[in-house]
């Protein structure tokens, strides 16, 4: 059986997946919804989709990888409960041969999972009681946040207290208001067209979060222009606005969203893009600073990884002849998970890496060691994404994005001047 299709990780609802708010979404307006602890999936939107399969090799380690597309349905739970399930594209559901293909590829060139027999039957043995149960517990838990919600999702700027018993990342489920906003919306919006249409194609990514214990991520609204070639004018009006009003015009790249978890109060931190959109540019320093900031110490064993991807990324994108990511964001993940802890009397290679906080006589017999920290960098969101190979676009560019390059520049140097200036 597929790992992909745990037993206990997700409800099945006749052979489909229970899809769930991805609390880790800290950005962007489509909803991002989790699949499985590994895989996540959004509305399929035909240029994205043609992006994603025909990418260039060299910048996959730069993007998430696609997984294929699933069928989703909104549906109605035995206990009246509004939800989302996804189903495999060429399974034996009803309606499936009624999808409405014009967002989407050809199903030839789509994800299919005929040859994967027993992935969705085998876990039909899922206790029924066990789900009406699980069911039941998450209603209870989402009246209590009903009201919280509603201060929630107007915070531009919001500290959430994570209760101190049981594993921080255990703590994470519905902490998030921009996922829950996001998810509000998209079950809305699939309620009032439910009449008329009632399977949509999302696509499958691979889950950028799912390696870290307590992900923090910073999404970063790259480039100078925002609005797409297709955009009307009124859209692109807007957008030139957001651009001007923002960073975006001046360094090429704005806050779209943060997550961030202080290891010395035990909140989680969350920026929203109306915030990010206010910031100046001592203000975006500002912000990137305190994305590497836990609360007790200044993440900078990070700084250098991030800075060695970033460049890497840039040198990727020169290369990239007619691109243009318009609207595209930029994702820099890590683990706010506290470093390790060994005792002061340890073996001397095993405190080689001991920073400076370390020496903190508050630290008694311990100290902390930072753990073997990875960052990740990722391009996300490809909507607005145009290449003179798609060939039906009206407008061919030339060159490489040169927006977006500049965006990556000053991000590098921004956090170049961060990391020399608290090292001072």
């Amino acid at each position: 059986m597929s790992p992909a299709f745990g037993a206990m990780e997700v409800e099945h609802y006749s052979k489909g997946v229970l899809l769930e708010p991805f609390v880790h979404q800290v950005g962007g307006h489509s909803c991002v919804l989790r699949f499985n602890d590994k895989t996540i999936c959004k509305p399929l939107i035909q240029r994205e989709h043609q992006f994603y399969e025909t990418l260039p090799t060299e910048m996959r380690k730069f993007t998430p990888q696609y997984e294929g597309v699933v069928s989703v349905s909104f549906e109605e739970d035995e206990d009246g409960n509004l939800c989302l399930i996804a189903y495999p594209l060429n399974g034996d559901h009803d309606d499936l041969e009624n999808l409405d293909n014009s967002d989407c590829e050809p199903k030839s060139k789509l994800l299919r999972w005929t040859n994967k027999k027993t992935m969705l039957l085998e876990n039909e043995k899922v206790s029924k009681e066990w789900v009406r149960q699980h069911r039941k517990e998450e209603k209870m838990k989402s009246h209590k946040l009903e009201e919280e919600f509603e201060w929630l999702k107007k915070s531009e700027v919001l500290y959430y207290t994570v209760e101190k018993k049981g594993n921080v990342s255990s703590q994470f489920k519905h902490h998030n208001p921009w996922s829950m906003k996001c998810h509000q919306q998209q079950l809305q919006r699939m309620k009032e067209n439910a009449k008329h249409r009632n399977q949509y194609k999302f696509i499958l990514l691979e889950n950028l979060t799912s390696r870290y214990e307590v992900p923090c991520v910073l999404d970063l609204k790259m480039g100078t222009r925002q609005h797409g070639d297709d955009a009307s004018e009124e859209k692109k009006a807007n957008q030139i606005r957001k651009c001007q009003q923002s960073t975006s015009a001046v360094i090429g790249v704005r806050v779209c969203g943060m997550q961030v978890y202080q290891a010395g109060t035990g909140q989680l931190m969350f920026m929203n893009k109306y915030h990010g959109r206010k910031l100046s540019v001592q203000g975006f320093k500002e912000a990137l600073y305190q994305f590497f900031h836990n609360g007790k110490y200044l993440r900078r064993e990070l700084f250098e990884s991030v800075i060695k991807k970033l460049t890497e990324l840039k040198s990727v994108l020169e290369k990239q002849e007619s691109y243009r990511f318009y609207s595209s964001s930029l994702l820099i993940i890590y683990d706010g998970k506290e470093r390790q802890e060994v005792a002061v009397d340890s073996d001397p290679e095993d405190l080689e890496d001991l920073s400076e906080e370390s020496s903190d006589e508050s630290a008694g017999a311990y100290a902390y060691k930072p753990s073997a920290s990875t960052v990740d960098v990722r391009m996300i969101d490809f909507a607005h994404t145009t290449c003179k190979y798609y060939g039906e676009d009206s407008v061919v560019h030339e060159g490489q994005d040169t927006g977006y390059v500049f965006g990556l520049q000053n991000l590098i140097d921004i956090i170049k001047e961060i990391r020399d200036e608290s090292s001072e």
